[in-house]
């Protein structure tokens, strides 16, 4: 028997998937603050929501004073919103490099290899690794080439992965990644994750589901092991994905079929303590978690809608206080909700850098 296991190398700058519990990539659930707190709660690694090659492209890099942030903006195009000379930037993405950059993995959507690159590039000094989004069904992501679109196209897929490992990793010193969904068949599965290993990245994640499948559907593992023996062959990690409900069934589902890593996507949502382990104390009251949100989203300066959204995520739907916090135009409104005093004058300095009222409305910013 070989004693020796093939690994492609992880970069310098890089991070091995194996052995990590990740948070998925996820549309506004996945912005910094969400990132930041299950960092919190025992994270190893976050993913960033997928973010659109051409919308990072000629975007404006600044540091931010207040944040801390490193944050990529550009002017609206609309003309409702740029009317007047003090023209709102728009936020296309959000980094806290001293509090995620080493374990944030930043997911692009993307159907051409140069201009994957070029916007790779953009983020590539602040982040441990570039993935691949090839697994949104979402209409707006698979009409433009991009997302399970790609899965119908291998060839095409691995000159992308291939481009980014030669243009990006090695320049950079990161790590290349993508993430898939399972194909009709496991012959077709199997195809198609070789080809994805040998263009040189250094992991994989298996989204348990088809590409029809919605996220009701219960997650399909039949091909698990069979994708984490290639990919163990290839000497790439593999991280499975789909109905991971917290780090003690992570842990036991990587046992049970083989995988590198897991990651955790809709229970985290709902409450990212997920990430911890019953002897660290399973999961915490809401109550705590939305305390510790709101620290961290008026320590950013998160764009209020995006943490209007995350708490009605977050508080339980049937309570009072639910009615409350989601009905507040401000920070200020939810922290008077949530009794949160502490923060109450950090929460008036954020509605005033945002131009948040009481008398404008909540998702204005």
């Amino acid at each position: 028997m070989n004693s020796s296991v093939k690994r492609v190398p992880i970069p310098k700058n890089g991070v091995d998937y194996r052995g990590k519990v990740v948070l998925a990539p996820m549309v506004r659930s996945g912005e910094l603050p969400s990132r930041l707190l299950a960092l919190h709660y025992g994270a190893d690694l976050v993913w960033g929501p997928e973010t659109i090659d051409k919308s990072m492209i000629g975007t404006k890099k600044r540091t931010n004073p207040v944040s801390s942030t490193i944050d990529y903006t550009r002017t609206p195009t609309n003309s409702s919103r740029t009317q007047g000379s003090a023209a709102r930037e728009s936020y296309i993405y959000r980094l806290h490099p001293a509090r995620e950059s080493r374990r944030l993995i930043f997911q692009i959507g993307t159907s051409s290899p140069s201009t994957a690159v070029e916007a790779a590039k953009l983020v590539a000094p602040h982040v441990a690794g570039i993935d691949v989004n090839a697994g949104c069904p979402k209409p707006f992501s698979t009409s433009g080439g991009m997302g399970a679109a790609l899965l119908q196209k291998p060839d095409h897929l691995a000159s992308i992965l291939s481009a980014l490992v030669k243009e990006v990793g090695e320049v950079f010193e990161i790590g290349i990644s993508v993430k898939i969904r399972l194909l009709e068949t496991a012959e077709k599965t199997e195809a198609l994750v070789r080809k994805l290993c040998g263009t040189g990245i250094t992991g994989l994640t298996i989204h348990c589901r088809t590409t029809p499948m919605r996220p009701r559907e219960r997650a399909i593992r039949d091909q698990l092991q069979m994708i984490t023996d290639v990919c163990r062959t290839e000497g790439v990690a593999c991280v499975m994905n789909g109905d991971v409900k917290n780090r003690d069934e992570a842990l036991q589902l990587m046992r049970e079929f083989g995988a590198d890593g897991a990651m955790i996507a809709s229970a985290a949502e709902a409450n990212p303590s997920s990430f911890r382990t019953s002897e660290e104390g399973g999961l915490s009251a809401w109550r705590e978690v939305v305390h510790e949100y709101m620290k961290i989203a008026v320590e950013v300066d998160n764009k209020w809608g995006n943490t209007k959204f995350t708490l009605s995520q977050l508080i339980p739907g049937k309570l009072e206080i639910y009615r409350d916090v989601t009905g507040s135009k401000n920070y200020i409104g939810v922290c008077e909700a949530l009794g949160l005093e502490h923060l109450c004058h950090q929460a008036r300095e954020v509605d005033a850098r945002l131009g948040l009222s009481t008398s404008r409305d909540a998702t204005a910013v």
